[in-house]
């Protein structure tokens, strides 16, 4: 099986995640800046971080660009991996694909919130706003910290594994 590994990175937690993944299956990450043909592929496995609620704007013009292709997302973000908003997100990531692609897989884990965005949002959101820093987001953000963990980039390697052998 011929599989692509795409992904984008703004703080370096999608980039460890898509180097683990790339350590499992014996394949090279290459950055979604590089726009790599998909042309030829049996599997696109793309991740991307996710900005409000959905992939980055690099990564939605690379999934936008996807034409009749097998593709497995992965994704990190701030907020617990088993919430609610993180089953959402990926589900808006796979809905930004091309023509005709399927979704065969998705993961998702914590990672590190940029130091400049809960700078801005510090800024922004007055207390009472939703997105406000309160006590308990910013324990989350601290949680968040010391994301991904070497447990979320095993579960990574575990997950894309299966899949790929699955898929064989």
């Amino acid at each position: 099986m011929k599989i692509l590994l795409v992904y984008s990175s703004k703080t370096g937690n999608t980039r460890k995640v898509a180097n683990a993944i790339g350590e499992a299956l014996h394949i090279c990450p290459v950055p979604v800046e590089e726009n790599p043909d998909a042309a030829g592929f049996d599997l696109v496995i793309a991740g991307f971080w996710v900005d409000r609620g959905t992939a980055d704007a690099r990564m939605k013009a690379y999934l936008g660009g996807l034409v009749n292709q097998k593709v497995a997302i992965f994704a990190t973000l701030g907020a617990e991996a088993d919430s609610e908003h993180a089953a959402k997100c990926l589900e808006n990531g796979a809905a930004l694909l091309g023509e005709g692609c399927e979704v065969v897989g998705r993961f998702i884990c914590q990672g590190k919130v940029a130091d400049e965005m809960v700078a801005m949002m510090k800024q922004m959101f007055p207390a009472g706003h939703p997105h406000a820093m309160t006590p308990e987001r910013l324990a989350r953000i601290e949680r968040a910290a010391s994301h991904p963990d070497e447990k979320d980039l095993a579960a990574a390697r575990a997950y894309f594994s299966q899949l790929c052998l699955g898929a064989q």
